[in-house]
Order: C-alpha cells, then structure tokens, then sequence
C-alpha cells in the first residue's frame, strides 16, 4: 500500500480541488458547510470563547430545525418548522443586527420521521440571486427558488414524497446555472439537475435504491481535469457523474450500510463513510477515477474505528480531522492515513466541525461549543455552553460566525459587536 501511495504523490499535488478557491474567508457561505461542503473558513475575527454578552446578535426563530444557515453578503437564510411539522418556513435575516428580511411560508404537513429529525433538515442553497430550499409533505418533495432579495416564490417543483423511515436530510447544491437535487431514497430515486432560472429539469439521473441516503454531494475538481460530482450512498457507492449532462463517470460500490455523513474531498482524496444504528461502519479514502484517461478509482486506505457516521471529516493541509459521533475525535495524515493523535472530547454529535483558520468548532447535541486546534498535537482550546441544544452546523462568512440551535440563530465575531442584541 504505501508504494502505491508513493506513486500517487505527483497525481496529489495536482489533485488540489480548486471549487471555491478564493471563498475560504470571503462574504459568502452558500450551501451547506460552506464552499464545495468542505467546511473551512480562514477568518480571523472568530473568538476562541465567548458567552452571552459577546453576540453581535441572538435572535429568536419562529420555529425549531436542523438545517445550517447560509450566507450570501448582507443576508443569512434559515429554515424552520413548528415540532408538530403543521407550519414551515423560510427566513432571510440581516447580518448586521439579524433584522428580519423576510419570511416565505412553505406549504406544510406531517408524515413519518425520525425523534431524532427535524421537519427543518434539509439546508437551503444560495446562487446570489435565489435561495434553494427543498423540503417534505405528506404527498410531495419539493424543490423551490425564492427571491433572495424579497423571498417571493419564483418557481416551484414537485416530486413523489420521500421514501424514508427518518424523514429528509440532503441538501441541494448549485453547479453554474443549475441546482442539483439528491434524490436517493428507500423508493425511486434519482439525482436532478434544475435550471436555475425557471425550475426546469436539465437532467435526471436514475439511481439504483438501497435505504434512504441523507448525504449532500459535492465537486471534486483536479487542476485541469475536467468537473466531477461526487454522490454517496449504499446502493452506489461512491460515485461520479458529469455535473453539465448526468453522465456517469465511474462508481465504486463499496458500502454495505446506509450513508448520512456527506462526502468530503480533503488531501487529494475523497472521504466518504457509511454506518447504522447511529454508528459508523466504514470509512475509506478514494483516489477518484479520471474521465480524461479513463483511469478507475481506487480505495487508497480503509479507516479503523471510531470514525463517524454523521459528522463530516474536516482538513487543514494534509492533516484531516474525524469528529466520531460519541466525542473521540482523530487526526489523520491525509495521503497516507497515517494517525497523529486520537483523542476523546466526550459529548454526542449530529453537527459537522468546521475550520476556522487555526482552530476546529463543533457543537455538542446537548449544546456545548467544543474548540480544538487544527494541530498535529492534540489541544482543546475551549467549551463552552450555547444555551440551546443544537443538531446544526455552524456557518462562517464576512469574518461572522452563525450559529443555529433548536430554536435561536446567533452570530458572533467579525472584529466587534455589531448590537450585541438578544430579541
């Protein structure tokens, strides 16, 4: 194994995905966990701890959820839904003070999910004029566009409803001028490609079913090379489609359990994992394949427990970070997966960590903000109470952290407190 990787290392260093370049620290946070999913900003104005007074704001939701807020320059965009999944909605607040923007109602209605889930799962996607947001009812998926700057409805889809025992979870993502929807579920299932202008379907790709995938994809990129998007689910694999016409690229099939935790590219490699009953099962890192030469892909190296199941990896360098669900966190060697340290933080986790410059960030179900260097030597910096529970993930953009529990949204940092308001 470790020849091969050694003759792999020039094909690495060419590998660099180059999706969002440019955007680590920039004003915008546009889909879930950031540019390409990969979760890492490069802002400095973040503080390592904080309590309640230090908010620049901390606004009530009109509604619970486990969806991520999103940011586009001037304005963050949640979703929300009553626990009884009677009223749903979409928000867009300022950023400056977390003024209300707008709210658009989603036409709603109860159907089967997990305790665990939330009727509010499924992050919304930003384009720069248009939010995505895809959500359930009884009798549909539905895939919409709402103004991003007035909320107003511009077009509408929808779908058979999601077949699934836990409810929803994938988010949409934006490729150019499309909105690309996953669709993998205990049902037919596909992956749709939308125009992002007028809703209407560009592609769809059949996919085959095994048990409902709650993974959102992302672009794996190599200087030069031509786009992939990367899917993961038990019933493919991982996989690799053109993003421009659904065209298959390449599929590993190498999962035998369903997969939450969405794919991540990191190091030149593709982490992808998959579990059941709320823990991971397996975890490998994949050389992609290569449309150009026809090159298959290939597993580099398989992870040994713990590693998670929901959370996804995150990666400063070379050095990538598993945050286990049950609180033992690792730090890898990207190319070769060799292990720096693991350590156990304790706490139980849905959120996924992020980066932010030279420290790691990950909340604890319970609500407990968890702080770790991005270090190849173990160091907690920080933890500390949120006040609220949270199944989300944080988002970072103009130099802002948000943060969403249950039922608040919350921003903290950016050089100093903006209004440091609670309403």
């Amino acid at each position: 194994m470790i020849a091969s990787l050694h003759m792999h290392l020039g094909w690495i260093s060419v590998a660099l995905l180059t999706v969002g370049v440019g955007e680590a620290d920039g004003p915008h946070w546009p889909r879930f966990r950031g540019p390409n999913g990969s979760g890492e900003s490069e802002a400095t104005s973040i503080p390592v701890q904080w309590t309640a007074r230090d908010y620049r704001w901390n606004v009530t939701l009109p509604g619970v959820g486990h969806s991520s807020p999103v940011v586009w320059g001037d304005r963050v965009v949640v979703t929300c839904a009553s626990e009884d999944g009677a009223r749903g909605s979409v928000l867009a607040l300022s950023t400056s003070d977390g003024s209300r923007l707008w709210e658009t109602a989603l036409e709603a209605g109860a159907y089967p999910k997990s305790q665990l889930n939330s009727y509010a799962s499924t992050t919304p996607a930003l384009d720069g004029q248009r939010a995505f947001v895809t959500w359930g009812t009884p009798r549909h998926y539905r895939v919409a566009a709402l103004s991003l700057d007035s909320g107003r409805k511009l077009w509408q889809r929808e779908f058979p409803p999601f077949a699934s025992e836990h409810g929803l979870g994938a988010s949409p993502i934006v490729w150019n001028d499309m909105v690309i929807v996953p669709n993998d579920q205990d049902g037919p299932s596909s992956v749709l490609a939308l125009d992002a202008a007028t809703g209407a379907t560009r592609w769809e790709v059949k996919r085959r079913s095994e048990k409902a995938a709650f993974t959102t994809p992302c672009l794996f990129q190599p200087d030069g090379g031509k786009p992939q998007l990367i899917l993961s689910s038990w019933a493919h694999g991982v996989s690799s489609l053109d993003p421009a016409t659904g065209k298959t690229y390449w599929e590993l099939p190498v999962f035998q359990f369903r997969t939450v935790g969405s794919p991540t590219v990191a190091a030149g490699w593709i982490f992808a994992s998959a579990g059941v009953g709320g823990v991971g099962r397996q975890m490998v890192a994949i050389r992609p394949g290569d449309p150009d030469t026809d090159a298959k892909p290939s597993v580099v190296y398989e992870l040994q427990n713990p590693f998670p199941y929901v959370p996804m990896p995150v990666a400063k360098g070379n050095l990538v970070f598993l945050w286990q669900d049950r609180g033992v966190v690792t730090c890898l060697d990207g190319p070769t997966g060799k292990v720096h340290w693991r350590q156990r933080v304790g706490g139980d986790y849905f959120s996924s960590p992020i980066r932010v410059a030279d420290r790691i960030y990950c909340p604890t179900r319970s609500g407990e903000m968890v702080v770790l260097a991005a270090s190849e030597r173990f160091q907690q910096l920080a933890r500390f109470p949120l006040g609220d529970k949270t199944h989300s993930t944080p988002a970072v953009a103009g130099g802002v952290l948000y943060v969403r529990t249950f039922s608040r949204l919350a921003a903290i940092g950016g050089g100093q407190n903006a209004t440091a308001a609670a309403r």
